[in-house]
């Protein structure tokens, strides 16, 4: 029976996940709880069509940046990436380099972690380097995607970054998937989603696990972030979560939840020059962020 003790364990699990804590489970929690009950070694992992994805995946990607061997950011999607770094691995421990993660790589991985000590991971430490690099806004290809309600803001920030030089493609697909994958497609140098939310909520979202944070996205959200503050009447407040247009977009990637929407709407122009001042500062000087209290 869904009662208010398993409503109350719902929210903490949608907290603990990095999702919004609705205590709905809906399709998109459902499938974090299955990821959730999967642990490395659970289960043979291979590159299949659709891709594995779980916890079991996200710590052989945890494991294999640990010990050197970059797949990129633990998302718990098998991807080619992770299975070229568990190839690359399994070739340099001597054993057969199928991309396939059995027993035999677990129990290897696992001594390897526990000799390398404590670090960021490698894919920490590349996109760290990679946000150093960050191009002029004139040079950035920038996504603006939004989901329902507010289409007036992503238009207004779409063409003022325009007018700033930036290329700039705009998105309103429903499923945050599809939005991802429009920006990977576009080789995307940030993602920049609006989704508008019924009470009166201003949050800046990045992708976050346990293990690992987006560093340009936490960068650019503490900056996006501090310029909201004032445009409306929530205070901003600057979130590490694990949705999944911000989980799987392969760049910098920042959703912004705001409402009520007939507020958001209203402060359109407001709320379009802090979004372009804080890209723009941003691309000038990356790193390090603003201090800005996080969740």
């Amino acid at each position: 029976m869904f009662c208010a003790s398993t409503q109350a364990a719902l929210v903490r699990f949608q907290n603990g996940r990095g999702l919004h804590a609705s205590g709905v489970c809906d399709e998109q929690t459902w499938m974090a709880l299955v990821e959730a009950g999967w642990r490395l070694g659970d289960r043979l992992l291979l590159l299949r069509a659709p891709q594995l994805r779980g916890d079991d995946v996200a710590g052989l990607q945890e494991a294999l940046n640990h010990v050197g061997f970059d797949c990129g950011r633990p998302d718990g999607i098998l991807g080619p990436a992770t299975i070229r770094a568990l190839s690359d691995f399994q070739r340099n421990c001597g054993l057969t380099p199928d991309g396939v993660c059995g027993a035999t790589t677990v129990r290897m991985l696992d001594v390897l972690r526990r000799q390398s000590g404590s670090g960021p991971g490698v894919a920490s430490v590349r996109e760290s380097e990679s946000v150093r690099r960050m191009p002029s806004l004139g040079s950035l290809r920038i996504v603006i995607g939004q989901f329902g309600g507010l289409s007036s803001v992503g238009r207004s920030v779409a063409r003022s970054l325009r007018l700033s030089g930036a290329t700039v493609m705009s998105t309103d697909e429903y499923e945050a998937p599809a939005q991802a994958a429009a920006a990977n497609r576009f080789g995307a140098t940030i993602y920049l989603g609006f989704e508008a939310r019924t009470e009166p909520c201003t949050e800046v979202c990045y992708f976050a696990v346990p293990t690992f944070e987006s560093v340009g996205g936490r960068s650019l959200g503490a900056r996006i972030a501090n310029e909201l503050t004032n445009v409306l009447p929530e205070p901003a407040r600057l979130r590490g979560m694990r949705l999944p247009v911000l989980r799987e977009t392969r760049m910098p990637a920042v959703l912004c939840s705001l409402g009520p929407v007939r507020d958001v709407v209203d402060a359109t122009d407001d709320l379009t020059r802090a979004v372009v001042d804080a890209v723009a500062g941003w691309t000038a000087a990356p790193l390090p962020v603003p201090d800005l209290d996080r969740a």
